[in-house]
């Protein structure tokens, strides 16, 4: 998504050094390791789980790859499958929506949320056929929904159901990830899809879908999340990457909305979509750095007890508990 264009000079070493053994951690999570040296930072290999057009685009394009560790990237296809592999080791850390974490807490996986962030946008959306009768959630039983399972849209889909006074046993819900759901839509297989831009766009100007409701009607907190695999908590090294990155990753997100032609444009290339796409799904808002704070713990676990409350969940999830401040600074944001 972004040009290369000069940002702020990211964190001297020397900084990362001062403030890497001074994190707080919430229960459940590791202790912050004291911060390597320069020279042992470049012997480490920082592995991100990133989703297509994603981080190491949106870094890319802001001129802020030039790190001073290696970072190899794997690519998943949504949250979920990225958190497992986190939590199992095969990736270090990487970005993903409000509801994946939440499922992975209920597995007791081995991973922590260490930033957050929040779309200023309408964020994910309920889409219908253009042609199609329903126009208002209630009339969503009976009917057939499409959703990538634990992800994002299907946190959404959980509150728009609750808020029609409908339940999950209400409507039929299919698991599918992205692409299938699109071919899904289009073919129409089934009635209604829950997903998140740019395929939101991309299904209202190629699909000529229609949106049934989206979060700036409140039914999503848009928040989304760098989360950690332990392991890599507890490494000195890795640590200290972590923090060198999700300071680069800030800066790139303040810059996406600053430079949103650029972001547009760098995204359509990556991704392949085409540039109205591209377009639209930047100018509906752009994702930005917030504190890892209280009101956001306790949106997430509101958002984990309707999930436990309509049985998705086989128990309670307690999301503090899969929760690490140490790169937060003293005004709350991520240094």
């Amino acid at each position: 998504m972004r040009l290369r264009n000069a940002l702020l000079p990211v964190l001297a070493l020397g900084a990362l050094a001062l403030a890497g053994c001074g994190g707080t951690s919430s229960a459940g999570t590791t202790p912050a390791p004291q911060a390597v040296s320069a020279a042992d930072l470049a012997k480490v290999t920082l592995k991100v789980g990133d989703q297509k057009g994603g981080s190491q685009a949106l870094l890319e394009a802001a001129g802020l790859l030039n790190t001073p560790y290696k970072i190899e990237w794997s690519t998943f296809t949504s949250g979920p499958p990225l958190l497992e592999a986190a939590s199992a080791g095969a990736v270090d850390l990487g970005g993903v929506g409000n509801t994946p974490p939440i499922f992975s807490a209920a597995a007791n996986a081995k991973i922590a949320v260490v930033q957050a962030a929040q779309h200023t946008g309408p964020g994910d959306a309920l889409l219908v056929p253009e042609d199609s009768p329903i126009r208002d959630a209630k009339e969503l039983k009976g009917k057939t929904i499409a959703v990538a399972k634990g992800s994002s849209a299907h946190g959404q889909l959980l509150d728009v159901l609750i808020r029609a006074g409908l339940k999950v046993n209400d409507v039929t819900i299919t698991f599918l990830q992205p692409a299938d759901a699109y071919t899904a839509f289009t073919q129409h297989r089934v009635d209604a899809w829950a997903i998140w831009d740019p395929y939101t766009s991309q299904a209202l100007l190629e699909a000529k879908a229609r949106s049934l409701v989206d979060g700036s009607s409140g039914t999503a907190n848009g928040y989304s999340f760098q989360v950690a695999g332990r392991s890599a908590l507890g490494d000195a090294g890795k640590n200290t990457a972590i923090q060198d990155y999700l300071s680069r990753l800030a800066k790139a997100q303040k810059w996406s909305d600053s430079h949103k032609d650029e972001w547009a444009q760098a995204w359509s290339k990556v991704t392949g979509l085409k540039p109205e796409v591209a377009r639209t799904s930047v100018g509906h808002g752009a994702t930005l750095p917030i504190p890892l704070e209280d009101k956001v713990i306790a949106s997430e676990q509101q958002l984990a007890d309707a999930f436990s409350d309509a049985k998705v969940l086989p128990g309670k999830v307690k999301f503090a508990d899969f929760v690490d401040t140490r790169y937060e600074d003293k005004t709350g944001g991520s240094r």
